[in-house]
C-alpha cells in the first residue's frame, strides 16, 4: 500500500505539473483509475488502487496548493474494448487528463494508442508487457513498477543459470503472456537452455490439467 500510494503521488505531481496544468480544462485534475474491479485481479488493484489514489491526493495536499483533483474509476473487465470505451468516454466527455493503474496488458496497449491520440497522460503500474516502453512506446506513457523484460532477465535468467536449463511454456493467451513468453524464451535460449515446447490457455482460467499433461 505504502508503494501504491507514492506511485499515485507521482501521478498526482505529474497531472499537477505546470506544463500539464496549462491544458487542463474546468479547472479540476481529473484522475481516472482504470483496473479490474472484480476479476482476476481485484486483488492486485482493483478497490484498493482507487484507495491508493484518493490517500495520494491528500498527501499531495491538493487543496492547500488551491488545486482541485477528483478521482475517478471503472472497470475494464479485463477487456481491450471496455477499457477503450471508458478512457474515450473520460478523455472526450467527463474531463479525464490522467488515467493510471490498468492491469491487463491488452487494456494497457490500447489505452496507451488512445492516449497518444488524444494528447492526455497515462501511468502504467499494473500492465507489464515490455512492448510498452518498446514497439508501442509513447511520450504520453509512463510505464511504472515491472515489465516481461525484467521478469525474463531477472528470475528466468537466474533460474537458468542454476539448473534450469529446460522450459515448457504454458501461457496466457494474451498480451501480458505472450510477451513473457517471447522475452523469457530469448533469454533462455541466449543462456544455453532449450525450450521444448509451448501451449497457450485461455485468459483468464483456473484449470490447466489438460495443459499440463501436454507438458
Amino acid at each position: 500500500m505504502m508503494f501504491k500510494r507514492k506511485l499515485l503521488a507521482a501521478a498526482a505531481a505529474l497531472a499537477l505539473s505546470g506544463a500539464a496544468h496549462a491544458q487542463i480544462s474546468g479547472n479540476v485534475v481529473k484522475i481516472g483509475v482504470l483496473n479490474d474491479q472484480s476479476g482476476t485481479y481485484a486483488d492486485l488493484a482493483g478497490p484498493g488502487s482507487t484507495l491508493a489514489a484518493r490517500m495520494a491526493v491528500e498527501d499531495f495536499k491538493a487543496k492547500e496548493k488551491g488545486i482541485n483533483v477528483e478521482v475517478v474509476f471503472a472497470d475494464h473487465q479485463n477487456k481491450p474494448d471496455v477499457g477503450s470505451q471508458i478512457a474515450n468516454k473520460w478523455f472526450d466527455a467527463e474531463g479525464v487528463d490522467l488515467i493510471i493503474d490498468v492491469p491487463t496488458s491488452s487494456v494497457a496497449l490500447a489505452i496507451n494508442q488512445i492516449t497518444k491520440t488524444k494528447g492526455k497522460a497515462f501511468i502504467v503500474s499494473g500492465a507489464a508487457a515490455s512492448d510498452l516502453t518498446g514497439k508501442a512506446c509513447s511520450p504520453n506513457t509512463i510505464h511504472w513498477t515491472y515489465d516481461t523484460w525484467a521478469l525474463a532477465n531477472g528470475t528466468g535468467s537466474a533460474i537458468v543459470k542454476t539448473g534450469g536449463d529446460t522450459w515448457f511454456f504454458l501461457t496466457a493467451d494474451y498480451a501480458f503472456g505472450h510477451a513473457l513468453e517471447r522475452d523469457t524464451e530469448a533469454v533462455v535460449l541466449k543462456n544455453g537452455g532449450k525450450v521444448l515446447g509451448k501451449v497457450r490457455h485461455p485468459f483468464p482460467g483456473q484449470d490447466f490439467s489438460s495443459f499440463l499433461l501436454q507438458a
